[in-house]
């Protein structure tokens, strides 16, 4: 079972990757640094680091679907 904490949503227009904010540093609309073309190589085993450009933060994206990222550590804060 994945786990729903280490998943954040993400939107594409075009073949540019977004989204709606970061799970950092809370910023909106932002553009990441991964084009639909990195997605297949995520979904056919490898590893991708992403970096988000607004805070700097990273993570390992291990896995992607057409709405979710899967990250390799939590992404949500649960209270």
């Amino acid at each position: 079972m994945i786990p729903f904490s280490h998943t954040w949503p993400y939107e594409s227009i075009g073949d540019d990757l977004y989204v709606q904010d970061c799970p950092f540093c809370e910023a909106s609309h932002v553009l990441l640094p991964l084009k639909k073309k990195h997605l297949s190589h995520v979904n056919t085993g490898e590893k991708k680091l992403l970096v988000f450009p607004c805070c700097f933060n990273k993570v390992s994206i291990i896995e992607a679907d057409g709405d979710y990222l899967l990250a390799d550590r939590p992404l949500r804060k649960f209270t």
